[in-house]
Formats: structure tokens, C-alpha cells, sequence
């Protein structure tokens, strides 16, 4: 099997080796060349293969958002993954970034942003290389594990399936990791207020990319959207995302649906954790609750599918071929626990017709 050919696209000379150094250890990754700015970077892609990009985006003479629009100009279809500022500025790019193409992004280590707290603060290589590794590992499954054990697939259940045309929800749940953002905007841009119903994301992100996709969305929704905050009444006419590095659940407060924050263990390898909303809103809305998970890596959002579907609440799962990556869809439909696969833009006219008119909660209390 050849090695996977990975282009380094950074201005700081820092980061270059620290990247190199990252990858060294990997004998099926090679470093086809490095770059320290866009305009660089074209010249080594029309030169050699590249399979992977990994970009920089604040660069002199081309930057890197410069660099995506070049490549979609000239129909250069090559994975990239945005190494990224954690600054306030810096989520809103590397989120435009996305929107250009870009499949991923990794926030720099050093920052806010970074959970450095099961790394090495003083191998810095290693650092990036923990944050590196499932990135690369997820867009790359075929390419050798690393000694990573393989997980054997779950026996499927048969649930009862929801006929979604006669299907009413009180709560939408929705779960995403890796092209999530960039399908969330899509989406969310053809749907309009008022909403009838709450809708609750978990999008894997560290905090400050979380607040900066909330804003976003209520820019182009015109929807009242928050980063949730903990024990936040739930308004049936808003948007509550996930804040980076909290577990987001919903409770019931004396009749009054809150959102409950916490930074408890990582699930899933992940903290937010989209298993953790959907447990706990099949746990309070029954039949009443509809999941939808999105496009990512990894498995998270099965188990809180599974609780859905055994609560009698309804599953939608995105189709493979409009995913970046299918492994949460996948594992949902590994399991059996999902009523309908459908394109984005097939679930945008589900989002219109259940969250626009349905029967959902007043003032963050339940009702029948």
C-alpha cells in the first residue's frame, strides 16, 4: 500500500517542523513538501500528487482562503484540513474556510481552544500529533491503523420504523462532527422563523468555533441561536448549540426544560458528546423526540439514537454520498435505529414542515 502524500502549508517555519516532526513516526505518511504560503502551495500541487493538505490560513502574498478559492476555481478536489488560530477571529475564518471546501480544521495548539490536558505540554509534536492523528485516521480508514484495535460492528436491532409524514415532534435533536458545520449552514439557511418546536445541536467543536457557529446560524436564519449556557430555559422558538467542551442534556426543572451543562468524562473520545443530548431527550420527550445525525467520524450519536428509537421517537441519518465522512450515520445504520437516510436538502424540507408547524413546548414547559 503506498504511503499517503501530505502537503505542510504554514508561514511559520515553527509550525512546518513541529508538523513534520508530528508525522515522522508514521511509515505510511509521507511529507510530499512544505510551503509557506498559497502561492507556493499551488505550484507543489501541479508539480506532484498530493492527497492531503494540511493549510494555514493567515499567510503573506496567498493566503489560505485564497488558496481554497484557487483550487475550487481550477477543480482541485484534495482533502484539506484547516490548521487554525483559536481566536475569536480565527473561528469565524477557519468557518469560511469550510464553506470553500476545506473538509476539516485543528485548532493550534498553545490556545484557548485546544484541550491540552491529556498531551504533552512539552512535546509539542506530540501535541499536534494527538490532535492530527483521528483527523487524518478518520478521512483515511483504508490507510494502516497504527496499531489502532479494530472495532467489531454492532448486531443490528429492528425497531419499529415512524412514518415520518404523520410524525410530530416537540423536540429536534441534531448531531454532527466532521463536514457538520458547512452542512448546518446549508441547511439553516433555507429555514426562516418562527419555530415551533426547540431545536438542540451537538456539533464536535472546542469553545469559541461553537459561539462563532451560533452567531452564523441566526445571521443567515434570522432564528434566534445560542451557545447554550447551563440552566438556560428552552425557548421553542430558538437554536441551542453545544458550547466546546461541555456535554449539553436537556432537563426537566419542575416542568421547566432547561439545558444542563457539564465537563464530565469524554464520550465517544469527545467532549461534546452528541450521545449525551439525545439520551436525555429521549428520556423526557419520548415519541416526541426526532434525531437527526450528520455527517462525521467515529461512532457518537449510536447510543443516543438506539435510546430514541427504544423510546419511540423518530431517527434520520444523512446519506452516505452527501457526507464527508459516513462513520456517525454509518454506525447509526449499523444498529438498525433510524427510520429514513436522506440528503440535506430532503432534510431541510422535513426541518420546514416539523419545526415550523409542530406541537412543541410554551414557555419551556411540557405539555401533551
Amino acid at each position: 500500500m503506498r504511503r499517503l502524500r501530505v502537503l505542510v502549508v504554514d508561514d511559520s517555519v515553527i509550525y512546518r517542523s513541529q508538523i513534520r516532526n508530528a508525522l515522522a513516526d508514521l511509515p505510511w505518511i509521507e511529507i510530499t513538501g512544505v510551503a509557506s504560503n498559497g502561492r507556493l502551495a499551488l505550484e507543489r500541487i501541479q508539480l506532484v500528487d498530493v492527497d492531503l493538505v494540511i493549510l494555514d490560513l493567515e499567510m503573506p502574498e496567498m493566503n489560505g482562503m485564497e488558496l481554497l478559492r484557487e483550487m475550487k476555481s481550477r477543480n482541485l478536489v484534495i482533502p484539506v484540513l484547516v490548521f487554525s488560530s483559536a481566536s475569536k477571529r480565527g473561528a469565524e475564518t477557519t468557518l469560511e474556510a469550510l464553506g470553500l471546501g476545506a473538509i476539516d480544521f485543528i485548532p493550534k495548539p498553545g490556545t484557548d481552544a485546544a484541550d491540552a490536558s491529556a498531551l504533552h505540554e512539552s512535546d509539542p509534536a506530540g501535541r499536534i500529533k494527538g490532535l492530527l492523528l483521528p483527523k487524518i485516521l478518520g478521512l483515511f480508514p483504508e490507510m494502516e491503523k497504527n496499531g489502532l484495535a479494530t472495532v467489531s460492528k454492532p448486531f443490528p436491532r429492528k425497531y419499529e420504523k415512524v412514518v415520518i409524514d404523520r410524525f410530530q415532534p416537540k423536540v429536534i435533536v441534531i448531531g454532527s462532527s466532521t463536514g457538520g458545520p458547512t452542512v448546518l449552514e446549508s441547511i439553516f439557511s433555507r429555514i426562516s422563523a418562527p419555530l415551533r418546536c426547540p431545536i438542540l445541536i451537538t456539533q464536535h467543536m472546542p469553545p469559541i468555533f461553537t459561539a462563532t457557529l451560533a452567531e452564523r446560524i441566526q445571521r443567515i436564519s434570522g432564528i434566534p441561536t445560542f451557545e447554550a449556557k447551563h440552566n438556560q430555559v428552552i425557548d421553542p422558538s430558538s437554536i441551542y448549540i453545544a458550547p466546546g467542551n461541555f456535554h449539553m442534556r436537556i432537563k426537566n426543572e419542575n416542568g421547566v426544560l432547561i439545558t444542563a451543562l457539564d465537563q464530565g468524562p469524554l464520550e465517544n473520545s469527545v467532549r461534546p458528546a452528541v450521545d449525551p443530548l439525545f439520551q436525555s431527550a429521549a428520556s423526557l420527550y419520548g415519541s416526541g423526540c426526532l434525531g437527526i445525525v450528520l455527517t462525521g467520524m467515529g461512532a457518537d450519536g449510536r447510543l443516543g439514537a438506539e435510546r430514541i428509537k427504544e423510546t419511540g421517537g423518530a431517527v434520520l441519518i444523512q446519506s452516505e454520498e452527501s457526507c464527508v465522512v459516513f462513520g456517525m450515520p454509518g454506525a447509526v445504520m449499523s444498529v438498525g435505529a433510524y427510520d429514513q437516510i436522506l440528503s440535506p436538502d430532503q432534510i431541510v424540507e422535513v426541518l420546514r414542515e416539523k419545526a415550523v408547524s409542530g406541537i412543541g413546548i410554551k414557555s419551556g414547559r411540557l405539555y401533551a
